[in-house]
Parts: structure tokens; C-alpha cells; sequence
């Protein structure tokens, strides 16, 4: 069984995204707190899958989300052309100065390396994304008129405030009210929800959502967290990660019978450069295993999921096959953890090749 999707003929956009984007401020090699220069790129959960679909697949992509209209703004913009995501969706707001009202968010992060692992230090206060809202956006226009055959958004945008909870609400609504199909990445971060309502709210706000949603990603943290399901017994679990996953998803999928795909990555950290790697994937009944890249060497982790639910995407955007999804979804996202920054520097072949088993000998 496929996914019911929209034809490409019948849409503007392959996939549009909902979500904040942020300048990230490397510090490579180094430590935030002894850093003299940061490496700039741009990154947000859910932006990061559309970027990824249109450098590494070729897709046509765009996202909604808000800047302040000012040079760090139009820096932040300059790297989403870049990356050939539509920015015809984005909200512009006025600069007051210094910052006092509204501001773009920054992301400090480290890669780390070996026993020291990665550190993200978010900056993102009183963001112009943050303050986005119901009614913002013309979801009857973005998906009634133009069209677009998938719709993704996450947790990590919802729990920005309560009105981008609100704004996610009305945007999955939206989406299927059109035949969209809709993704949501549950991404729990109990720091962001905790002054709104902490962990209570997150269940509240992601159960809603989660009415609408085709394809849910999390993993069973996340589940447990963000949807309130329990998984008895898995402390006596060998293979917890998987083992568990699939306890996870025969419960919830019993309760929303509206999902029609929940994936995970699967990830053993021996250090932050070495990882064991893999995912699974439910659909129409049936667990997908990937393959599996055991002591994959990570230069950069941060991302790594974004690509792998860009990588699913595809293979059901292209194929329509669930497996081919996750294999896609698993070795994207794995070739994402070999280059720097939030987003994917691989193409279509590379991710072919390794799925096909192919090496890292020299390409000439």
C-alpha cells in the first residue's frame, strides 16, 4: 500500500516547510566559550528537510517562516537562495534597532569530538518567528490555489510559544483539508516548553496536532514525551531502540489511526564521532529495516535527523515505497553527519551509491 499523494502536475510545490530559521555560528575545531572566529550557516528542524529535498534531490521547495527585515535577516535569507528553497513565504518584520521587540534567532554550536560531544547554545528570544500566529499565512492560497503535494512542520517550531503552537494547529488543518500530506518531527526539547506549560502542554498541543498528521518521526523518547505513550517492560529490552520503537508504534498507531508511517532513527553514541546508525520505519502494518552503518564517523551530527526525514520524504515523493524511503531517509542522513552545518551537502548520486553499498574509495 502507497500513500494517497497529489500528483506533481497538480501542485506548485513538491514540499513546503513550516518552521524558524536560524543563523548558526560555528566554531569548527573549537569551543564556543574560547572561539576568536564562527563559520556561519543557516538551520531549523523542519527548514532543513526542504532545503535538503531541493539541493540533494532536486525538488521544487519553499518555506514559511519570519525574519526581521534587516542585514542578518538578509543574511539568513541570502543562504536559504542559496540553497534554492522558495522564499515567497516569508514574513518580513520591522527592525526596531537594537532588538527590543523582535529579532533573528542564533544558534551557537560545537561538533564535538570524541568523549566531548556536541553543544547547542540557542539564542533565540523573542525571534520574529517565535511571534508568528494564527492568520499569518493564507493556507487557502499556499495550498488550495498553489498547491503542494507535502506539508512538514515539527515540534521544535510548536514549542516556540503558544501562537506558533496555534499557528502549527491551523497550518496541519489546513493541509489536509487539501489532501496534503503532512509530516510532523516531534523533536521533544523540554527546555522550550517549559515555561508554557511544560511537559503537560507539549502532550496537549502534539496529540492535537497529532490528529492531522500522515507521517509521524520521533523516536521513543519522543513518543513518550510528546504523545504520553508508555512502553511496559522496556527496561528488559536487549535491542531497547528498536524493540522498543515497535512497542511504541503498535500503540499509538491503535489510537491514531491517522498515521500512516512512523519512523525513527536508531543511534548507538560510542563517542561523538562514532556512531552506530540506522532506522525503521512502520507502514500499512509492516516494520521496514534499513541498513545498517555501524561506527559511521560523524564530522557534524547536528542535522542529521533533518536529512534522514528529507531523505524518507523523497523516497516517497519519487517512489511511493516505504522501504525505499527509509533506506533513502538513512544513508541522506548519513552522509549529512560527514560534512559541516545543519544542512545536506550530498546529492542524489552519493545517496544512491551508498545505499547500493558503495565505498569511500577516491571519485575521479
Amino acid at each position: 500500500m502507497s500513500l494517497p499523494l497529489k500528483p506533481a502536475t497538480s501542485c506548485s510545490f513538491d514540499q513546503i516547510s513550516l518552521g524558524e530559521i536560524m543563523l548558526r555560528l560555528d566554531p569548527g575545531e573549537g569551543r564556543i566559550r574560547t572561539a576568536r572566529a564562527f563559520a556561519a550557516w543557516e538551520g531549523g528542524g523542519e527548514y532543513n528537510t526542504s532545503r535538503g529535498l531541493r539541493k540533494a534531490f532536486g525538488l521544487k521547495t519553499a518555506v514559511c517562516t519570519a525574519l526581521v527585515d534587516n542585514e542578518v535577516g538578509h543574511l539568513i535569507e541570502d543562504f536559504i537562495m542559496q540553497g534554492g528553497v522558495a522564499t515567497d513565504f516569508i514574513k518580513w518584520r520591522q527592525d526596531d534597532g537594537i532588538g527590543r521587540t523582535v529579532r533573528n534567532g542564533l544558534n551557537f554550536t560545537e561538533r564535538g569530538f570524541g568523549i566531548r560531544g556536541a553543544v547547542g547554545n540557542p539564542d533565540r528570544g523573542n525571534t520574529a518567528a517565535s511571534q508568528l500566529k494564527p492568520g499569518d499565512f493564507d493556507w487557502d492560497h499556499i495550498f488550495g490555489k498553489l498547491g503542494a503535494r507535502w506539508f512538514h512542520t515539527g515540534g521544535i517550531f510548536a514549542a516556540l510559544s503558544a501562537s506558533t503552537a496555534e499557528l502549527t494547529v491551523e497550518a496541519v488543518r489546513a493541509a489536509k483539508k487539501y489532501g496534503t500530506t503532512v509530516s510532523y518531527d516531534l523533536n521533544y526539547r523540554p527546555s522550550l516548553w517549559k515555561t508554557i506549560g511544560g511537559l503537560k502542554k507539549a502532550q496537549e498541543v502534539n496529540r492535537e496536532i497529532a490528529k492531522y498528521v500522515d507521517v509521524m518521526i520521533g523516536n521513543e523518547e519522543d513518543f513518550t514525551a510528546s504523545l504520553g505513550f508508555e512502553v511496559k517492560g522496556a527496561e528488559g529490552l536487549t535491542h531497547i531502540e528498536t524493540d522498543a520503537f515497535k512497542a511504541m508504534i503498535e500503540t499509538a498507531v491503535k489510537e491514531f489511526k491517522n498515521f500512516k508511517v512512523a519512523a525513527t532513527t536508531l543511534r548507538h553514541v560510542h563517542t561523538a564521532t562514532v556512531n552506530d546508525w540506522s532506522a525503521i520505519l512502520w507502514h500499512d502494518g509492516k516494520f521496514h529495516e534499513s541498513k545498517k552503518y555501524p561506527r559511521l564517523e560523524i564530522l557534524d551530527r547536528v542535522g542529521g535527523g533533518d536529512s534522514f526525514a528529507s531523505g524518507l520524504q523523497f523516497g516517497f515523493l519519487e517512489f511511493n515505497d516505504a522501504q525505499k524511503a527509509v533506506e533513502y531517509g538513512v544513508a541522506h542522513g548519513a552522509l549529512a553527519s560527514t560534512t559541516p552545518g545543519d544542512t545536506s551537502m550530498a546529492t542524489r548520486k552519493e545517496v544512491e551509491k551508498t545505499i547500493g553499498g558503495g565505498g569511500a574509495r577516491v571519485v575521479r
